[in-house]
């Protein structure tokens, strides 16, 4: 069985990110879309919300499951016996912090690959830094967003406005 892994803070998943992974079930028998703590950045919702809004948006795709983790990208391959790593490129800064990363990682695990896939032109400029800077001016987000999830993405966004 091929097993595929898409990881990324999903800080919230996007569009783009859905693209990505759908597009990689062409290939794989399964692809994981690995939720994990990223060390460098501060995420806005909790790994528990960004976990749920990725199962809404894949609920109706069997060969795709959700999962968090919270250690190094190629321990959790190793763990679950994937060889594939999916990145997604948008554009040339995309690349250049990916082919570094898939380098390291390559270091710690010969035996992964990473797999490159290009960004659809209409999401090369989605992410979810503009989704949480549309969100906090009450803009509306659903072409950013997977249909799916938008529920949960905007009941946890009003959860965090009322603390504020």
């Amino acid at each position: 069985m091929n097993i595929a892994v898409f990881a990324g803070s999903f800080d919230p998943l996007t569009i783009g990110h859905y693209d990505i992974v759908t597009r990689a079930t062409s290939f794989f028998d399964e692809v994981i879309v690995l939720v994990n703590s990223n060390v460098s950045k501060h995420s806005l919702f909790s790994v528990d919300a960004r976990v749920r809004m990725a199962q809404a948006a894949f609920s109706s795709m069997d060969c795709i499951r959700v999962e968090s983790f919270d250690g190094l990208t190629v321990s959790f391959l190793d763990r679950v016996g994937a060889r594939f790593l999916i990145r997604g490129i948008r554009h040339a800064q995309d690349l250049e912090y990916e082919r570094a990363l898939s380098w390291n990682n390559q270091k710690l695990n010969s035996k992964i690959e990473t797999i490159f896939l290009l960004s659809a032109p209409e999401h090369m400029a989605v992410s979810s830094s503009v989704v949480r800077e549309l969100l906090s001016y009450n803009q509306n987000v659903d072409t950013y967003v997977p249909e799916s999830m938008r529920e949960i993405l905007l009941s946890e966004w009003r959860k965090l406005n009322v603390r504020s």
